[in-house]
């Protein structure tokens, strides 16, 4: 099961970021465990997650849904900023 990072900029305030229940919800129904938030202290409007994703083909498509939109636009999360990392084992 991969682990990856997605870290992008927000919008809204870091607490409401944090405290938002839309991340369990949308990645919790895919299987999604281990989700860890993080926030850059030099710029609290940079943030990532850390997550173990077990099918990472139905993130993709999760991530491009109206529901993930909805969610990100709930967050306040800038799409066009999102960068997802994918852990790399040699």
């Amino acid at each position: 099961m991969p682990t990856i990072i997605g870290h992008h900029d927000i919008t809204k305030d870091t607490k409401h970021w944090l405290g938002s229940p839309r991340r369990k919800e949308l990645f919790g129904s895919l299987g999604i465990t281990n989700i860890r938030t993080f926030v850059d202290p030099q710029n609290p409007k940079r943030v990532a997650v850390m997550m173990d994703v077990p099918d990472m083909d139905a993130l993709a498509a999760t991530m491009k849904s109206k529901q993930a939109a909805d969610a990100m636009a709930f967050d306040g999360v800038v799409p066009e900023s999102l960068v997802i990392l994918v852990e790399a084992k040699p």
